[in-house]
């Protein structure tokens, strides 16, 4: 009789073990940040010009701004009514912080166009990082990192 509840206390171990990879499983694989870029090819013309998006923090356009301009760009801000058609280089940027224990840049995206056409997308999305601690960035460096991405040419200076 000790034999059969030994070999079925075994089972059960087993099982609570082999739950317990699978919770863990679940939770680090619902915990990832997504960040993809596709980086915009060179450009004849060196001044980009972004749309304004007053639901955006000031700090972000600022970043945004200082990073093209270390990279050798001229910056050109246009209001928020503009098209993407105002400028030969048009870009639109959007983003917005959570608070979890700390505020947090929780989404950020920029799309660059050339004559009104898709010409290159930085994206990054911690929606699916909830438990993810990776969340908890400076949001000026995340910037200027995804900027450096999406315009290879030169190197953008990083925040301190």
């Amino acid at each position: 009789m000790c034999g059969l509840m030994n070999q079925s206390n075994t089972e059960i171990d087993m099982l609570k073990n082999a739950a317990g990879i699978i919770s863990l499983l679940v939770i680090f694989c619902g915990c990832a940040i997504q960040q993809t870029v596709i980086p915009v090819g060179k450009f004849e013309s060196k001044e980009v010009c972004i749309i304004e998006n007053p639901s955006v923090r000031a700090g972000f356009i600022e970043a945004y701004r200082r990073t093209l301009q270390n990279k050798g760009y001229s910056v050109r801000q246009i209001p928020a009514t503009s098209s993407i058609t105002e400028c030969p280089i048009t870009s639109t940027y959007s983003a917005n912080w959570h608070w979890d224990l700390a505020t947090y840049m929780a989404y950020a995206e920029i799309k660059v166009y050339r004559d009104g056409r898709p010409a290159g997308e930085a994206k990054y999305d911690t929606h699916r990082g909830g438990g993810n601690l990776g969340k908890f960035i400076n949001a000026d460096n995340k910037i200027v990192e995804l900027v450096n991405q999406l315009f290879p040419e030169g190197q953008g200076n990083p925040i301190d």
